[in-house]
């Protein structure tokens, strides 16, 4: 359970008692985004989203939290229309990603016999047309007026020009997608909101359930927890401008080529 709220904030470029969002809250990095903002001096209210209901322990925090599945478009825009009581957001943060799921025989394809049009179809769901909804229901419910971001977690594995093992197929065009998506949303947003930064954003190796499977081959001081990683997520957002959105990050601050 957290105790008070740090004395120096993390997020100095958003305006006192920002008000954010974090969509897969009930996963390793949302779980941690949510905790850093909910400790942070300078955050206002913090509202969460996830495919289920809070632990208990997380429950215990004070905070808004709803089930919401990001590939159901009914159900993203009931959840965004519930949640205009709590706009404007001059932060969302999406957090959900799909790499494999042993139950629904998804996993990443290692050559171009294993591709499965039912288990693409489940990858790109989840990490090309969920930003997309995302970006359709809730950009109209981010502020205008000062400095806001909406920042999707990628991957490096969707820069095509990075792209020199191969492999993981769906994964890697899913990513590519929402890269796309990030990048044309910008474009637009440039006009209708100048002070709106969409970027996708780079965690690095989690110690998640998403890597656990492919973890052997990190070294160890590349394997973040998810509490650092998280840190060094709003480090970037911190330092973004509007200049840079419709980009891609890495973690450690570093433009990702498409």
């Amino acid at each position: 359970m957290l105790h008070g709220k740090n004395a120096e904030p993390i997020l100095p470029s958003l305006k006192q008692g920002f008000t954010s969002l974090v969509i897969g809250a009930t996963g390793a990095i949302g779980g941690a985004l949510s905790a850093a903002l909910m400790q942070d001096e300078n955050s206002g209210p913090v509202v969460t989203l996830g495919r289920r209901a809070l632990s208990r322990s997380d429950a215990a925090q004070s905070r808004t939290h709803l089930i919401c599945d990001v590939t159901d478009e009914t159900h993203v825009q009931a959840t965004a229309e519930a949640l205009s009581v709590s706009a404007p957001f001059d932060l969302v943060i999406n957090a959900t990603g799909l790499l494999h799921d042993e139950a629904s025989g998804v996993r990443p394809e290692k050559a171009v016999r294993q591709i499965s049009a039912d288990a693409m179809a489940r990858v790109l769901a989840v990490n090309a047309i969920g930003p997309a909804l995302i970006m359709r229901y809730f950009l109209p419910l981010m502020v205008r007026d000062n400095k806001a971001v909406m920042a999707h977690l990628s991957a490096r594995v969707g820069s095509v020009s990075d792209n020199r093992l191969g492999g993981w197929y769906s994964y890697r065009a899913a990513k590519a997608a929402q890269n796309m998506l990030v990048a044309t949303a910008a474009i637009e947003w440039a006009r209708r909101a100048p002070n709106t930064v969409i970027v996708g954003l780079h965690p690095g190796t989690v110690d998640s359930s998403l890597s656990a499977p492919f973890q052997s081959a990190t070294a160890a001081h590349k394997l973040f927890e998810p509490a650092q990683s998280a840190a060094y997520l709003l480090g970037v957002i911190d330092a973004l401008s509007p200049a840079d959105s419709g980009g891609v990050f890495a973690w450690d601050g570093a433009r990702i080529q498409p």
